[in-house]
């Protein structure tokens, strides 16, 4: 049963293997899925052929999520070419290894790029697409990390953009109220990932030795907890961790 078929959706960071497969996931489901990419539009046209392979229409589209002018077009683009907007996935980050220990080498500008890239964007996105998602009584669906809910991650910044992504959850689950749904997952370690691989080997180990189910999180796991927000219409503000059951993210 395609339960999502007739919604539209918009996946930032597309591109990438978290936010490929949750694209592919719900073309699976029926939704048409607008993929977004900066960078990397190679790997978008991958996803975008998984989601036609999937059975379901779609669009790549390129979106730099520091540039509040980028964000206002995307919008607009999908609105113009769809006429509505039901689910939006702030999936797109950005993260540089650097170990908590090291202050000097996380440089103001490092900061900046971090925060602005996985807070203050998935902010001005939720806020630009606000009155389409009201409109369509539709979903948000942040992906934070488990870095956000304890302190271990590929950086300091990294993990505090996390953590202020989590309370944005919260908090925007309250100012789009009672019209939208507002609600985030916070994968750990996830093999094979471009984030993954930057994260410094030694908090790689960490996670693969601490997870109490001997395997770190999955794809597949992450994909599917965004179509169960997507299918629940009395869930808000809530974060969820799949880490393989990671006991300082156990919450």
């Amino acid at each position: 049963m395609n339960v999502l078929k007739g919604k539209v959706a918009l996946v930032t960071g597309g591109s990438g293997s978290i936010g490929g497969a949750i694209a592919e996931r719900l073309a699976l489901e029926g939704a048409t899925v607008v993929v977004s990419y900066v960078g990397f539009e190679e790997g978008a046209e991958r996803t975008l052929d998984a989601v036609r392979k999937a059975g379901a229409d779609g669009m790549t589209l390129a979106l730099d999520q520091r540039d509040p002018e980028s964000i206002e077009s995307a919008i607009r683009q999908v609105v113009d070419q769809y006429s509505r907007l039901d689910i939006l996935v702030n999936n797109a980050a950005w993260n540089i290894g650097i170990p908590f220990p090291d202050l000097d080498a996380l440089t103001p500008d490092i900061w900046d790029q971090v925060l602005e890239t996985n807070l203050r964007g998935p902010f001005l996105l939720a806020r630009a697409a606000s009155p389409a998602l009201k409109a369509s009584q539709g979903y948000v669906i942040n992906i934070s990390s488990a870095g956000g809910v304890s302190p271990g991650s590929s950086s300091i910044a990294y993990s505090s953009s996390k953590a202020g992504l989590n309370h944005l959850t919260r908090c925007l689950a309250v100012g789009m109220a009672p019209e939208v749904k507002v609600n985030c997952i916070a994968p750990g370690l996830v093999e094979g990932t471009r984030m993954a691989n930057r994260l410094p080997e030694r908090s790689a180990e960490g996670a693969r030795r601490q997870a109490v189910l001997k395997r770190v999180g999955a794809l597949e796991d992450i994909a599917e907890q965004v179509v169960t927000f997507c299918r629940s219409d009395s869930v808000t503000g809530q974060t969820i961790v799949i880490d393989g059951g990671m006991p300082g993210a156990m919450r």
